[in-house]
C-alpha cells in the first residue's frame, strides 16, 4: 500500500499552493520505495495564474478614474465657473479680487476689468478678468 501526504495551503493572495511528501512504503520483498501522487485537479490550480491577477487590473482602472475627477475635472469645472462669473459681470457689480481688493465694476472689455475703488477720489485701477474672486453683489442676493 502506497501512502502520500498531501498539504494544500491558501496563500494571502489566494491561490493554493499543493507540497506533497511521500511516505517510505515498503514492498512485500521488503525492499522500500517511494512515489509521489499528486490528482490532476491540485497540479493544475497550483501551476495557473491566480485570479487575483484581474481584481488588480480591475483596481488598477479605478484608480485612474478617480485620479481623473480629482486631478483633471475638479480645477476644469472650478476654472468654467470662472468663466460664467466674469461673462455675467456688469457696471455696478460690487466685486472681491484675489488679492483682496473690493471694488465696483465700471466697465468690462473682453479680459478685462476697471474697477473703481475709492469713491472720494475717484480712484479706479484695471485688472485682469481672472483676477476676479467673488460678485459680492451677486453673492449676497
Amino acid at each position: 500500500m502506497k501512502n502520500v501526504w498531501i498539504i494544500a495551503q491558501a496563500a494571502e493572495d489566494g491561490v493554493s499552493r499543493v507540497r506533497s511528501e511521500p511516505m517510505p512504503s515498503s514492498s512485500a520483498d521488503g525492499s522500500t520505495s517511494t512515489s509521489t501522487f499528486v490528482p490532476s485537479d491540485l497540479e493544475e490550480s497550483a501551476s495557473s495564474p491566480a485570479a487575483g491577477g484581474n481584481i488588480l487590473w480591475i483596481y488598477g482602472g479605478l484608480m485612474l478614474v478617480m485620479m481623473y475627477f480629482f486631478v483633471f475635472r475638479g480645477p476644469r469645472k472650478k476654472e468654467q465657473q470662472q468663466q460664467k462669473m466674469v461673462q455675467a459681470l456688469q457696471k455696478n457689480d460690487r466685486i472681491r479680487t484675489i488679492g483682496g481688493i473690493l471694488g465696483t465694476v465700471i466697465e468690462v472689455k473682453g479680459s478685462e476689468v476697471v474697477l473703481k475703488v475709492d469713491e472720494s477720489t475717484n480712484t479706479k485701477i484695471r485688472i485682469s478678468a481672472s483676477a476676479v474672486a467673488k460678485n459680492m453683489s451677486k453673492d449676497s442676493e
